[in-house]
């Protein structure tokens, strides 16, 4: 596998920066951007063009490439964004976490969680506080505002199509985002730069980092879709695995919302036999996690799998983790990957079920890619990258302490 510096090197030799890379993170997505920009500096440290002084390698290598700005809100709750240093000619790359519902405001003497629709509002203005001024601005916003209102069953609001035709009328150029419900949501804009990267690698390399005796081939693996939605994705997963695949049809009760919903009546499943492997769910988010821990159950009490592994992309846990301690408890689940592209409370971290999937090397990459126009062939196209991690990690060839230093240097 290339590492960090084989790549950086190729992308000196192939092409140049577009402009003064700028990161712009704003309060929702702090952890992720910080851990980013670490990467970034890494990145670069060993560029031979770190001291250049022609105008091309400007700013090339910084100690921080994280923008000064801020986002103060008036008594009423209204807000403003100011930029504290000039973004003219810079290649700005804006950072938000829309799920990240930890944070507060002000507002009449009541203290206010922020909402999706305040993390989008403060998007907005830090785009209009750029006022044009920037060579270009890429929005990351790895949770896709509104993307599970993206079609029309009736009289409704298309909302994820609203917002991305604001952002595109506000001037962004490139928009990335993360397992997109529905990336044909870039429709709406068919000039903008919709970029829809998905996470399958990283939960490999997790669930390899995490499960000592995981065997990954047909004969000991299944990888489960809960639901229609999620089919394209976990069969890409078991191809390039080489498993067999299953699925669940959720019937619902479509006489009566709830939770904005139609409530799900049972769980049919569609495959293979699974008794004695292992099974492995994946899905692009946990919202109550209600459907996902009753398909775990199924598979463990009626089909009688050995161990069944969460895979999502986001973790938004609504209804708290009790239910996923209950679960856990009763063995229902054996273990639980997420990403970090979305706020994650602090107590999950030292849950025994948990294993984390840093996507924040995989984020910088992309924006190092992206900073010199170079395709993006190399990062978005991991299939021998599963051929390869899962030869070693099934013939056993590598130790924990060269697991590590992996971890540190695959895309």
């Amino acid at each position: 596998m290339p590492s960090n510096l084989d790549i950086q090197q190729h992308l000196e030799n192939e092409s140049i920066p577009v402009a003064p890379l700028g990161l712009i993170v704003l309060p929702s997505a702090k952890d992720l951007g910080e851990k980013i920009n670490q990467r970034l500096v890494r990145l670069r440290s060993n560029s031979r063009h770190k001291n250049s002084d022609t105008p091309e390698y400007m700013d090339y290598y910084k100690e921080d490439y994280r923008m000064d700005f801020s986002i103060p809100r008036f008594f009423n709750g209204e807000g403003r964004a100011q930029l504290n240093e000039s973004a003219r000619g810079r290649d700005i790359y804006i950072l938000t976490d829309i799920t990240n519902h930890s944070l507060t405001y002000e507002m009449n003497g009541f203290t206010n969680h922020m909402s999706p629709d305040d993390h989008f509002q403060d998007l907005k203005r830090v785009i209009a506080a750029i006022n044009g001024r920037a060579h270009r601005i890429t929005v990351i916003m790895p949770f896709l505002y509104e993307g599970r209102q993206h079609g029309r069953s009736g009289r409704e609001s298309l909302d994820a199509a609203q917002m991305l035709k604001e952002l595109t009328d506000l001037g962004i150029d490139n928009f990335i985002t993360f397992d997109a419900h529905d990336p044909r949501i870039q429709n709406v804009s068919p000039l903008l730069e919709f970029d829809n990267f998905t996470t399958p690698y990283q939960f490999l390399r997790s669930l390899r980092h995490s499960v000592d005796d995981l065997i990954v081939d047909k004969d000991h693996i299944v990888v489960i879709s809960p639901d229609e939605g999620a089919l394209d994705r976990t069969v890409y997963f078991a191809n390039v695995i080489g498993a067999d695949t299953g699925m669940f049809y959720k019937r619902r009760d479509y006489s009566r919302i709830e939770g904005g919903k139609n409530p799900i009546v049972a769980h049919e499943f569609l495959g293979t036999d699974l008794n004695g492997k292992d099974a492995i769910i994946i899905d692009d988010m946990i919202s109550s996690g209600g459907s996902i821990l009753d398909t775990s159950r199924q598979l463990k009490q009626n089909m009688h799998a050995k161990r069944v592994f969460l895979c999502t992309t986001f973790g938004l846990f609504t209804d708290g983790l009790e239910p996923f301690d209950e679960a856990y408890e009763k063995g229902y689940f054996d273990m639980m990957v997420t990403t970090n592209l979305t706020y994650q409370p602090p107590e999950l971290m030292d849950k025994p079920y948990f294993a984390l999937a840093d996507m924040s090397q995989y984020t910088a990459m992309i924006i190092d890619f992206m900073n010199h126009d170079a395709p993006l062939s190399h990062i978005v196209t991991p299939t021998d990258k599963f051929h390869e991690v899962l030869e070693k990690f099934n013939r056993n060839e590598t130790t924990e302490m060269e697991d590590r230093t992996l971890e540190e240097t695959e895309i």
